[in-house]
């Protein structure tokens, strides 16, 4: 349904070390930069786009699909070890669905950010 997502932050350098740190461990890189904005996403195809804003607005939750869920416990994590808050720790979320394995953040910003894998355990 979606082809991208912007968010404002109010510290573009803090914000792209966050999500370049955060998102590696799910395949995503910076593939764009600019004076004031900066494209995060798989090679080649930025889809989560920063843009400085002078202030954040929080308040956006951002969910990436994850492969496993060992690239779940990953990327909570970096983003913990990149400044980022716990907001949930990683593990099963039965009231969304039985095989719905997530963990999620709070960015420099006060975004919402959840890394999530549908599929069953391994093995």
């Amino acid at each position: 349904m979606f082809d991208h997502i912007g968010i404002r932050t109010a510290n573009l350098e803090r914000a792209v070390a966050f999500y370049r740190a955060t998102l590696a461990s799910l395949g995503h890189v910076v593939g764009s930069t600019g004076a004031d904005y900066a494209g995060i996403g798989p090679a080649g195809a930025p889809c989560l786009w920063l843009h400085a804003a002078g202030r954040a607005t929080g308040g956006v939750h951002v969910a990436f699909r994850a492969a496993d869920r060992a690239a779940v416990d990953a990327m909570h994590a970096a983003g913990l070890a990149a400044g980022g808050r716990d907001n949930g720790a990683p593990g099963l979320r039965p009231d969304y669905g039985a095989n719905y394995y997530a963990a999620f953040l709070i960015d420099p910003d006060g975004n919402n950010i959840e890394a999530v894998c549908l599929a069953p355990a391994a093995g």
